[in-house]
């Protein structure tokens, strides 16, 4: 879990709150529109590039786990 978190701190930040103005917060998001837009990108059906690659080969329960984490930091 840890790797996969790190992955996305990568543009998400450690905290899941994004240095880049063009990339969002993640810390407090909803738990279940995170996961739905995991899946869209996994999917293919939400084009974005970076995601797209990023979530290509996550398992169902990885997305659960990592929408979890950044559900559960206070939000920002």
């Amino acid at each position: 879990m840890r790797d996969l978190i790190k992955e996305c701190a990568f543009c998400h930040g450690d905290a899941g709150v994004a240095k880049d103005k063009d990339v969002p917060h993640l810390a407090g998001q909803q738990r279940d529109y995170l996961y739905n837009q995991l899946q869209a990108f996994h999917s293919g059906k939400r084009p974005h590039k970076e995601m797209r690659y990023m979530s290509r080969h996550m398992t169902e329960q990885e997305m659960r786990a990592i929408a979890d984490y950044y559900a559960s930091l206070p939000p920002r």
